[in-house]
């Protein structure tokens, strides 16, 4: 425990102590954590008893393993067991994502071990979605508006009911060390807070203290910045109290992600409960009006993304340039933006994207549009060379 304390106070006071990055599978911090999620049981169907299995890392039975097709006999596994499995599975998935780093509270510190990215069962944010998290990107070495993305994470931590298991200063410090740890230049920073983990209830109030997580992502795929197709989503959108607060709770929002692919679309948009447009599943909107407007749907009853709000600031260019006539966060009908000059998504994950069609309506000419095209080149430009405000540098 000595070890853990003195681990999890150098990340909070910002020290970058080097055996905090171990990522030996044999690492007592590893050891002990795995000790401690109690996983495993042993179980069979007919009832008799089930009998322990030997794995070698590299056998066939490795590979038959993350089939997960056996359900005859489910084996007992020890420790050292547990821990070949979780990495064979690790090994087998293919993904354009790759897990670098990862802080645990549980745990206290930081593991590079992909295998052992993982929470408790037990922890409310799994069983009954009692969690927040947030995202910012990294950009040649940079966390991209990493404070105002924190700001919004403690005001949904707030808003949800979770209290912090450490001040912003620490928290601040954990995901600077966390990016540290993975030696990542170009990807991106997620993180959690949850209720904890403590019991299977409803109520948190069994949950020992609240936990945080942080992984940092690095994402194989190119950049595509392509026009693409809307939908208007069918799904409920979340009431405004849900929908201001960036949880966990994500159902609504990946069923409206997925009826917009099942009908050739990228992204489904939801309309609020007046008809007026809102937002899309993960991202904000954005319109072009025929006199040059540059209008966003209210922030009242969908998230306020940080991403939209800092194109709003740099599209003030514009307007003194002349290429936009003003801005303007309001109301929109339907009407009113499928009869847009210009259409386009933005978030973090999609930056500035073009829409050029929404749902049988044509937007505009059909092509991407000129603003569209200058706000995306802004935000990257801003994301590469901005002030201190928006670039915090990550000290590799």
């Amino acid at each position: 425990m000595a070890l853990l304390s003195s681990v999890h106070k150098s990340i909070l006071e910002g020290s970058y102590p080097a055996n905090i990055f171990d990522s030996s599978p044999v690492s007592s911090v590893a050891a002990r954590y795995l000790s401690s999620t109690g996983v495993g049981f042993r179980s069979r169907i007919d009832g008799s008893s089930s009998k322990e299995t030997k794995f070698g890392r590299n056998s066939v039975q490795i590979k038959a393993l993350a089939d997960h097709t056996n359900t005859s006999e489910v084996p007992l596994l020890s420790r050292s067991e547990v821990f070949e499995r979780l990495t064979a599975n690790q090994e087998n998935r293919k993904s354009k994502q790759h897990y670098l780093a990862m802080y645990s509270s549980i745990f206290g510190g930081i593991t590079t071990e992909p295998s052992l990215m993982v929470i408790p069962m037990d922890d409310h944010m799994v069983h009954r979605g009692h969690g927040v998290f947030d995202t910012a990107a990294i950009m040649d070495g940079y966390v991209y508006e990493l404070d105002q993305h924190i700001d919004r994470f403690l005001r949904s931590a707030s808003m949800a009911k979770i209290s912090l298991p450490f001040d912003k200063k620490g928290i601040r410090n954990i995901l600077i060390q966390t990016v540290v740890a993975s030696k990542c230049k170009q990807g991106s920073l997620r993180y959690w807070v949850s209720a904890g983990p403590g019991d299977f209830q409803l109520s948190p109030y069994g949950c020992h203290q609240p936990a945080l997580y942080a992984i940092v992502i690095k994402d194989q795929s190119p950049p595509d910045w392509s026009g693409v197709k809307v939908i208007t989503s069918s799904i409920p959108i979340k009431p405004p109290q849900f929908a201001t607060m960036k949880s966990v709770n994500y159902l609504p929002n990946v069923l409206s992600k997925m009826e917009a692919q099942e009908n050739g679309g990228f992204a489904a948009i939801w309309l609020d409960d007046e008809g007026y447009i809102a937002e899309g599943p993960n991202m904000n909107v954005a319109f072009v009006t025929k006199e040059k407007e540059l209008v966003m749907p209210c922030f009242d009853k969908i998230l306020s993304g940080c991403t939209a709000r800092r194109v709003l600031s740099l599209a003030e260019g514009l307007v003194r340039e002349g290429k936009l006539s003003e801005i303007s966060v309001r109301n929109l009908t339907v009407e009113e933006g499928k009869m847009a000059d210009e259409m386009m998504l933005i978030g973090s994950g999609v930056l500035v994207r073009p829409v050029l069609q929404w749902d049988d309506q044509v937007i505009g000419n059909g092509k991407e549009g000129h603003v569209a095209r200058t706000l995306l080149n802004l935000i990257l430009e801003d994301m590469k060379s901005g002030p201190s405000t928006v670039r915090v540098p990550i000290p590799y």
